[in-house]
């Protein structure tokens, strides 16, 4: 791969975008480009499926037990200042992430980034795009001299500075130095409101034209090889918010307003293909693209849970509520609970905390259980590392009927019915304190053709039944899109190999002749199979079960392995996940 002068590579991302959407209606760029190119059949996110932890895995080459980042929403054991002194950050913010770094000794995947060792090497980087993911790719480098950083926040308090060649650029280009917002796009709506029916068009067409005509124009210029991050917002953003299916399953993502956000993705691709032929760039340049997960519509039906039972102001009637698991836990545990996110205030009977995520026992410094509510996969932590009390929180947990599968850290023992952290590729030298529980939801399928793109899951989330989510461990979820295409990949090529996000960035390491010395041991392989002259791996499958617990639930993952990599394609109890059959 390895040549006198690398050649450039582009990392595409359309965040959220299903496999099986792919095709020559939806999006005629990237089946034109993929059919040139190389297509993967056989493709995993990591699980927990969510932006932030995938960004990750992209961004260093390994997966989330190494990198830490393992959900959107995490506990860091301390107050995030850019956080509101929440002990239970989001992610997607670049002052929440330069407080975690900070906290983390500079860095807290613990793991060299492909831009950041690029740079070092005398490439030209960039990282366009999504608030949260596209910084992760140089997340220490806040200066905007080394790294081009444009998202969300460019221009805006908390957003990384640009450098005046950059600002010249825009300038040249007739573009202004301040990111748009979403606008219409961004409105979720409520329980009786619908959200959105726009997709994110402005702000997209933004980050294009920053990328076609300023920034690859500046890397054409200074005639060194490059390496550029575009992270398209949408379809996640318009699938997430989309109001076409109040409180319906059907169509529920299926609807017009994700498909105009999946066009939005592919116009974005189609414009930066353009300007690659144009600038005399495209002989020259490796395109991979990639989505951080898939998608799933929202279901918020449960028969077991306390929390659903309760009359909220902001919920449907008998629906599931923002953070029910920490309600749920709560109930059972017979504990207080208090909300993170409002500086750790109790949270009243007939309420709900802010953003879903809680503090049970103990107090607002020293809880005893703490859980990261994220969507389609909770995080629970107990800081004490309580074994008889993680004893209680799983017995709670599995009696509800919107779980599908428990993982226990392996500090705590083993627990019949659930599996250890370290089987799905959790537990590794991460540096974030570990989840002493992931908690994967109920999924299912409405029926249609590809249930993957169909899927419906039980999701902890401030959105309502009918809209879009991500994180659990079905199959939709797992199953993102990939595809290659350039002077270091083999042409008209079906790779069925199995491949992940954690490969996605130690192939391009490996397209840039970048040699980054790994800390975790928990990393994802160079798809060498579809280079040229490449042969296929080896992949051989196999299922592993947990015992069964008192009631004969038995938590199972479908897994895949090449050589020492492993690839997880769906998880939970046996008929509650979509992609694992009930036998």
């Amino acid at each position: 791969m390895a040549q006198s002068r690398p050649h450039n590579v582009l990392l595409f991302v359309a965040d959220g975008l299903r496999a099986g959407m792919v095709n020559d209606k939806n999006t005629p760029n990237m089946a034109a480009l993929i059919a040139r190119g190389v297509r993967f059949t056989n493709t995993h996110s990591l699980f927990p499926t969510f932006t932030t932890a995938n960004a990750s895995g992209m961004a260093t080459g390994h997966m989330l037990g190494d990198t830490g980042d393992f959900s959107n929403t995490i506990y860091t054991g301390f107050q995030v200042p850019g956080a509101g002194d929440s002990l239970t950050p989001f992610l997607e913010n670049d002052p929440v992430l330069g407080d975690v770094d900070e906290h983390f000794s500079g860095d807290y995947l613990n793991e060299e980034t492909i831009l950041h060792a690029a740079r070092d090497a005398g490439f030209s980087t960039a990282t366009i795009g999504k608030l949260g993911p596209a910084l992760i790719f140089d997340h220490t480098e806040r200066t905007g001299q080394h790294t081009i950083v444009l998202d969300d926040s460019t221009g805006r308090k908390g957003g990384i500075p640009l450098s005046d060649e950059l600002k010249a650029a825009l300038g040249a280009a007739h573009l202004p130095d301040q990111a748009p917002t979403r606008g219409d796009n961004g409105k979720s709506g409520n329980a009786t409101t619908p959200g959105t029916s726009v997709a994110n068009v402005e702000q997209q067409n933004y980050f294009a034209d920053v990328a076609t005509k300023a920034v690859l124009p500046l890397f054409k210029a200074r005639q060194k090889p490059f390496a550029l991050v575009f992270w398209s917002r949408d379809p996640d953003g318009s699938q997430h918010n989309q109001g076409d299916s109040l409180g319906r399953l059907i169509p529920g993502i299926n609807g017009p307003t994700s498909l105009a956000g999946i066009k939005n993705a592919d116009d974005d691709l189609g414009r930066l293909l353009a300007a690659l032929h144009d600038q005399g760039l495209e002989d020259d340049t490796d395109i991979v693209i990639t989505a951080d997960h898939g998608f799933s519509t929202i279901s918020k039906e449960s028969t077991t849970s306390f929390a659903a039972t309760q009359t909220y102001a902001d919920v449907a009637p008998n629906l599931l509520p923002p953070g029910f698991v920490a309600l749920d836990l709560a109930h059972a545990l017979g504990m207080a609970l208090l909300d993170p996110d409002a500086k750790a205030a109790p949270v009243a009977a007939g309420a709900h905390s802010k953003f879903g995520n809680g503090l049970i026992g103990g107090d607002a410094d020293h809880p005893l259980v703490v859980v990261a509510a994220n969507g389609g996969s909770d995080l629970v932590y107990l800081p004490t590392g309580d074994k008889a009390l993680a004893a209680r929180v799983v017995a709670a947990l599995a009696a509800q009927d919107y779980v599908s599968g428990l993982f226990v850290d392996d500090a705590l023992g083993s627990f019949p019915g659930t599996l250890p952290l370290s089987a799905v590729a959790l537990k590794g030298s991460a540096v974030t304190p570990m989840p002493a529980i992931a908690v994967n939801f109920r999924s299912f399928t409405t029926g249609c053709a590809d249930a993957t793109t169909c899927g419906v899951e039980v999701a902890d989330t401030g959105l309502q039944q009918g809209q879009g989510m991500h994180g659990s461990f079905s199959r939709a979820d797992t199953r993102n899109m990939m595809g290659a295409v350039g002077p270091d990949f083999r042409t008209h090529f079906v790779d069925s190999a199995p491949a992940s996000n954690a490969d996605v960035g130690k192939t391009i390491a490996g397209l840039l002749g970048l040699q980054i010395p790994d800390k975790g041991k928990l990393v994802g392989r160079v798809l060498t199979e579809a280079m040229p002259n490449g042969t296929m791996p080896a992949a051989e499958s196999s299922v592993v079960r947990s015992e069964p617990d008192a009631a004969g639930r038995v938590t199972v993952v479908l897994t895949q392995t090449v050589g020492e990599t492993r690839y997880f394609d769906a998880a939970g109890y046996p008929g509650r996940t979509l992609g694992l059959p009930s036998d």
